[in-house]
């Protein structure tokens, strides 16, 4: 581990004391040790936040100490800190823990913030001291003994980063060292570093993650036009609550199959990522990981965590783009109503299986109704139902999206829900709820709409375009459909061509006047004596 002198890292109980001000050399502290084995070998960190922007579902900046600047990234999670305001551009943040990646193509390096905390909010304007963009020539190598951190600021003695001496020796040697004859997975965690899941993108090499499976699919069969095989996917979630989808066709489907446990805990290297395809991801990642017959997936018996779990939350009246798609959703409400438990018998085998509808809404001012089955109907919704009164939030994560009475939600397999979760949404949204929700008249999110329609809500407020726009780009639509609104007046009806066609009863096709009377269908075979029109 890292030697620092005592004045390089500040006791815990003196963070805090000066909170308007960043870390003299903190981009360099960052670059000479760009992969702490641990939260403990970080030093006293603090940053100002510049050029804040999001990208994907996270947000990058650049990460200034007043005198240097590097690229930095936030982990998921924490795009509600920014959503809600407290993590603001221009701000101070205090970098817990990090890992630093190579960015493709290019010499610089992205630092990936896997925790951290808010400083301070938005100060007046940028710290500056004659800024630099940090070079990754002032890295030092691995074998340095020492790395001095030169460039003193205000007089003030340079920092002096002391690194223990390495001795070469094989991986078999450390290992009888540690552990002697551990298991081949507590040796895959000593020999290699463990990465947290949102420091991976395509580009790295080697890595290692420790992750539990938290969701388990079928091995399946498929036939496409290459050819017939099997394909089984997992959903696996790491100690600080990102998840990511692992899929394996053909003969690694049928041999991680068996492996592959739900609840477990395993290390797992030699994968591949590539960027998810949106049509089939089921998590909120931007990567999707492949393991192929070379990958290694090893059991960390004795081992457990429950990762935390991370929201995605989507407001009511934003549901109607996800409706029929295979992407769940998380949201967040305030109960209206609950209803009695229902049994429904399922078509497939005839077995019943309780149902129970409840209403929540938002600060969209929208409605939705979701529907619990199974365990969840019959135990955390008839506590619900006890509690309605007093009009409980709840933070429902994987849900469906349907265009059921235009657009409604339900629980699947693996969906969960917290009642009054302690999170900055829940307050944010009791607030809202006790000084005008609770007086508000709140409209169904599919009202007046239907299956035609609920896919396009969104569009109704933030697609509308112009005319000009169709007319003015002649290759719109030519690759793939575009779908927008228009709001406009009709100003010509063309008297000599009607707006309708004569269709058959029963199938919809046009008909022809039959000989005598009535009217033919070349569909169904048959003369009708009435037509619709369409």
């Amino acid at each position: 581990r890292n030697l620092l002198p005592e004045d390089a890292r500040t006791p815990p109980e003196t963070r805090g004391m000066d909170a308007k001000s960043v870390t003299p050399g903190a981009v360099a502290l960052i670059l000479a040790n760009p992969t702490p084995e641990s939260p403990d070998d970080v030093p006293e960190i603090v940053v100002q936040v510049l050029d804040l922007k999001p990208i994907g579902s996270r947000f990058t900046f650049m990460a200034s100490d007043g005198e240097a600047k590097v690229k930095a990234i936030l982990s998921t999670h924490f795009a509600s800190e920014v959503h809600s305001g407290k993590l603001q551009n221009l701000g101070l943040v205090r970098i817990l823990n990090y890992t630093c990646n190579d960015i493709p193509q290019k010499t610089d390096k992205m630092v990936i913030i896997t925790k951290c905390e808010v400083v301070s909010q938005a100060l007046d304007a940028e710290i500056k001291s004659e800024v630099k963009i940090e070079e990754p020539a002032a890295l030092m190598k691995p074998k340095e003994e020492a790395a001095v951190l030169s460039k003193p600021i205000g007089g003030a003695p340079a920092a002096i980063m002391l690194k223990p001496r390495h001795d070469v020796k094989s991986a078999s040697q450390i290992v009888s060292e540690q552990r002697g004859n551990a298991a081949p997975a507590a040796r895959l965690a000593m020999t290699r570093r463990v990465h947290p899941l949102i420091s991976l993108n395509p580009y790295q090499g080697n890595w290692v993650i420790k992750v539990r499976v938290t969701s388990k699919g079928n091995l399946r069969s498929y036939r496409n036009a290459r050819g017939e095989g099997h394909v089984f996917n997992v959903e696996l979630t790491d100690e600080d609550g990102t998840q990511i989808q692992a899929t394996m066709f053909n003969e690694p489907a049928k041999k991680f199959y068996p492996v592959f446990e739900l609840g477990k805990v395993y290390y797992i290297s030699k994968g591949s990522l590539r960027i998810a395809n949106k049509q089939f991801k089921t998590v909120q990642n931007d990567y999707e990981m492949t393991l192929n017959e070379n990958a290694v997936v090893e059991e960390a018996e004795g081992e457990s965590f429950i990762p935390p779990v991370q929201y995605n939350f989507v407001k009511i009246d934003m549901l109607g783009p996800y409706v029929g798609g295979r992407e769940l959703v998380d949201i967040i409400g305030v109960v209206q109503s609950v209803s009695p438990t229902l049994s429904i018998r399922r078509k497939i085998d005839n077995e019943s299986i309780p149902k129970r509808d409840i209403v929540v809404a938002d600060d969209s001012n929208k409605t939705v109704t979701i529907s619990l089955w199974n365990d969840l109907a019959t135990t955390v919704g008839e506590e619900l139902l006890d509690m309605v009164d007093s009009a409980p939030i709840i933070a429902v994560k994987s849900l469906k999206v349907s265009d059921f009475q235009g657009v409604s939600v339900s629980t699947v397999g693996k969906s969960t829900l917290v009642i009054n979760p302690e999170l900055p949404e829940t307050e944010k949204l009791r607030a809202w709820y006790e000084s005008e929700g609770k007086g508000t008249a709140l409209a169904s999110v599919g009202a007046g709409m239907g299956a035609s329609n609920a896919g396009g809500l969104r569009s109704m407020y933030s697609d509308r375009v112009f005319l000009s726009h169709i007319t003015s780009d002649p290759n719109l639509g030519q690759d793939k459909p575009v779908f927008f609104s228009l709001y406009a007046n009709i100003s010509n009806i063309k008297p000599d061509q009607t707006m309708w066609y004569r269709a058959c009863t029963t199938c919809n096709k046009k008909v022809t006047e039959a000989l005598g009377s009535g009217f033919w269908c070349e569909g169904c075979q048959k003369n009708y004596e009435q037509c619709s029109l369409r």
